[in-house]
């Protein structure tokens, strides 16, 4: 009798990797590695296929999904300019509903009867795989190997050591958890769990030292269409290779570190380190072309959105409804964020120099100028200015009849 099929999120590091075992021992069941390409650099991906082979899975499978991540996942991420508590640009959140989406996928193909993933108990990401499994197949189970075996990096080492498991090189005394994809790389563990220290420099990857950096700074032009970036310096690139080349010529500078004390989704705060330069660099221009064309009601109540839609995000509550109903509003609010934009890469800032559009809301030069020209009626604002502080001075003077104190 054939045993029970389980479709695993594998990246190919430790975790995953004896993680396959782990399942093969305690479950008894047969397991289907997914790696799920999203960016991260992975150099040959049919080691990656070979490893979760070698590992003990019955079958192993791996899926380009670059060009997925960034039209579909990325590209609504940056028009809402989803950031985490206003710094974090969502790098591991945003491309857990993709992986899940494969791994149900896969499991439908399979005939599996779950899905399961390497996270811990106390991250965000068990809540990403499992919720989102939720929404997209709720009757396939879960299983969760890392979070119930609660072997430390050292034993998981040591247990792959011990039963010949093949796993990429590294050390005890390098206990760095990282995650990379398209869109940027996190570094967590080791040092980094003391918020007073600061991050060594062999943590980072993307970005240069700004000490290292260049003296002289460098100007990209960044072309949006639809709130979406098309061309840089003229030149028309697929979002996913525009967003690569980005990505490289601002960390070249040192743009996009980010070092911060987080609050995590299960309640208990961490200091994570994420290296972003391409996405701070694009969200930077976006933010800067919204400034420029939307209507001041419309940019008030969509920057109130933006912190919900990136929660929503973080917390696991992508495939949800009110994600959804949300994404409509902003995909609205773009329709005219179209220009370009002018950003200045130098010593690890991302600066807006300059920005043009044909679909500026009320940016008018003749209206906005002090020099002769100048087509602003002035004479209105006498009148203007009494009905808007009314309210105001009818409140202050019955406030100072009574003798209260303003």
């Amino acid at each position: 009798m054939s045993k029970p099929r389980i479709v695993l999120a594998y990246s190919g590091g430790l975790d995953t990797s004896v993680a396959i075992r782990w399942l093969n021992e305690h479950k008894d069941v047969d397991v289907v590695a997914c790696a799920v390409d999203v960016g991260q650099g992975v150099d040959d991906l049919d080691e990656i296929k070979q490893r979760g082979l070698d590992c003990g899975a019955v079958e192993s499978v791996v899926v380009d999904a670059r060009a997925e991540y960034a039209t579909d996942f990325i590209a609504p991420a940056l028009k809402a300019n989803a950031m985490y508590m206003g710094k974090y640009p969502l790098v591991s959140a945003l491309s857990r509903p993709l992986i899940v989406k494969h791994l149900v996928r896969v499991a439908r193909e399979t005939g599996a009867a779950g899905v399961a993933h390497g996270c811990t108990g106390k991250g965000n990401d068990q809540v990403r795989f499992e919720v989102g499994t939720m929404c997209l197949a709720p009757d396939l189970e879960t299983l969760a190997p890392i979070r119930e075996w609660g072997l430390s990096r050292d034993a998981a080492i040591d247990y792959a050591e011990e039963r010949g498991i093949p796993i990429p090189p590294m050390s005890k005394k390098s206990p760095y958890s990282i995650d990379e994809n398209a869109w940027g790389r996190t570094a967590e563990c080791g040092i980094l769990e003391d918020p007073w220290e600061a991050p060594p420099e062999d943590v980072y990857e993307r970005t240069v030292s700004v000490k290292d950096a260049p003296d002289e700074p460098e100007e990209v032009v960044i072309a949006f269409r639809h709130g979406l970036p098309v061309s840089l310096d003229g030149r028309e690139l697929p979002l996913a290779d525009l967003v690569a080349e980005i990505d490289a010529r601002a960390g070249a500078h040192g743009v996009g570190r980010i070092d911060m004390i987080e609050d995590r989704l299960v309640g208990i705060k961490s200091r994570e380190i994420y290296e972003c330069p391409g996405a701070i660099t694009l969200i930077t221009a976006h933010r800067d072309l919204e400034d420029l064309c939307l209507e001041q009601e419309l940019a008030d109540h969509k920057r109130v959105e933006e912190g919900r839609y990136a929660q929503l995000i973080y917390n696991g509550l992508w495939w949800g409804p009110l994600k959804k109903a949300i994404d409509a509003f902003i995909d609205e609010a773009n329709r005219y964020v179209n220009g370009e934009v002018r950003v200045q890469l130098y010593k690890g800032s991302a600066t807006v120099v300059g920005r043009r559009s044909q679909d500026s809301a009320l940016y008018d030069y003749d209206m906005a100028t002090y020099d002769e020209g100048d087509q602003f009626d002035q004479t209105l604002s006498e009148g203007f200015v009494k009905l808007w502080g009314l309210p105001l001075k009818t409140w202050a003077a019955r406030a100072q009849q009574q003798g209260d104190a303003l």
